[in-house]
């Protein structure tokens, strides 16, 4: 993908953002797998909802929603804000950040102790990549099964009519 089709399917971005995320993107679809038109528009369209066109890689809420909560491995005191959602995709929960730092730093630690990598560009995109792969998204993109690629990221349908936009804006820029 070149940055002039980035911009097209993710205006806001704009030029300095879309630059600075253009190589980590292309390299982190590369690693997972993520290469056919079908698969990059709906991974792009579900990064750019989910980073609000590529200009937030933390989550702007406190983390306070997550404290205490086992599904998500939060289970000491403060991993509902230390590991409130990061990346393109949000990671969110000490274990997903377990699990990510395994995948991309053969290190089950790192990322429990310096969670802050994944708002560096190249981790917030293989993050993104890694939590993609990992819940079969390729799959389901293979499928045009957008609606449960967004319920598997969200959990749930919030965002849906940008998220298709985004989709659809893709679908044209990469066929």
């Amino acid at each position: 993908m070149t940055l002039d089709q980035l911009l097209q399917i993710i205006p806001a971005a704009g030029q300095a953002r879309g630059a600075l995320f253009l190589d980590p993107i292309n390299q982190a679809m590369t690693a997972y797998g993520i290469t056919t038109p079908a698969r990059q528009a709906a991974f792009l369209a579900q990064i750019a909802h989910e980073s609000g066109s590529l200009r937030y890689v933390r989550e702007l809420a406190s983390g306070a929603a997550y404290e205490g909560r086992a599904d998500l491995g939060n289970t000491q005191p403060g991993d509902g804000q230390r590991y409130k959602g990061r990346g393109l995709i949000q990671i969110t929960g000490r274990k997903n950040y377990a699990d990510c730092s395994e995948s991309l730093f053969r290190d089950r630690g790192l990322l429990l102790e310096e969670p802050e990598r994944l708002e560096e560009p190249q981790y917030a995109a293989l993050s993104a990549a890694w939590f993609w792969s990992t819940h079969g998204l390729n799959d389901l993109a293979d499928r045009g099964d957008f609606e449960h690629i967004t319920r598997r990221i969200n959990g749930g349908l919030n965002g849906e009519a940008e998220r298709l936009a985004f989709y659809d804006q893709a679908m044209e820029v990469l066929a």
